[in-house]
């Protein structure tokens, strides 16, 4: 098999949240977002602000979209007001690097793409959008469908007249869901949880890590359901980050999820 790899330089290493409409028990506001940013990134010098924000999350067979909008498709619906522009302001002002991700379901992943990126492509902040592969055609699938490399490097190309250094993320935590050869312009991010000890979330996220190299790869953490052992940390945000920049060579993302954010980080 032979693996297509990224020609693109690498970054500096990315640290902050992952963000969704769902996952806190309300939302603070964009300043408070912006300082689990900068005290997640605070905690591994050298690395850059970084943010996975969610517009769009699964509803019904298709896409809801947290902004306003019009699309023939039917499984695509709009918010009536934006609920994304005041952080990406700010994240413009603070120099964040930020995804935009959707949930597609049914939806055509391309049209989500250009609805995004007409709205938001003049955003400096913004370098690139992502799709959480579990929800790509989920309909009856718990897990998804998997992106082959044709489908992903479509997508590549469609956000890339938008801009050609955009980059693409795809999210699972089994690597056979993600493309089997294309890497280039492509972060691979590993959303795994329910492991019993730090050294088994270590062991895991190595093997996505090698599966992937050279291509860099990124991890949500903080998931509740890990709870039972993180919790006893004291710096739980450090200790595990740490320890997967030690472990995972080609990390160039870590994203504290929100699920958890507003106890780690209290308001």
């Amino acid at each position: 098999m032979q693996i297509r790899h990224s020609l693109n330089k690498t970054l500096a290493p990315g640290a902050g949240f992952r963000y969704s409409p769902y996952g806190p028990a309300y939302n603070p506001g964009a300043e408070y977002w912006a300082r689990v940013g900068q005290e997640m990134v605070s905690r591994f010098p050298g690395a850059t602000p970084e943010v996975i924000w969610i517009v769009g999350i699964l509803k019904g067979q298709g896409t809801h979209l947290s902004f306003p909008g019009s699309c023939d498709e039917p499984n695509i619906s709009f918010s009536m007001q934006d609920d994304n522009l005041g952080a990406l302001d700010l994240f413009d002002k603070l120099n964040f690097r930020v995804w935009l991700q959707v949930e597609p379901g049914d939806a055509q992943v391309e049209t989500l793409f250009d609805l995004i990126l007409t709205r938001y492509a003049t955003h400096p902040c913004l370098v690139g959008v992502g799709v959480d592969v579990e929800w790509h055609h989920s309909l009856g699938k718990p897990e998804g469908m998997p992106v082959g490399d044709d489908e992903a490097s479509s997508w590549l190309t469609a956000i890339r007249k938008y801009n050609p250094r955009y980059r693409l993320f795809l999210k699972h935590w089994e690597t056979n869901m993600l493309p089997p050869t294309q890497r280039s312009g492509i972060l691979f991010v590993d959303d795994s949880q329910m492991f019993s000890s730090l050294d088994h979330m270590l062991a895991e996220f190595a093997a996505w890590g090698r599966y992937f190299n050279p291509s860099p790869v990124a991890f949500q953490i903080g998931y509740p359901a890990d709870k039972k052992w993180w919790g006893e940390y004291k710096d739980p945000a450090r200790t595990i980050g740490e320890a997967i920049l030690n472990t995972v060579p080609n990390t160039n993302g870590l994203f504290w999820v929100d699920f958890t954010a507003l106890e780690v980080f209290p308001p």
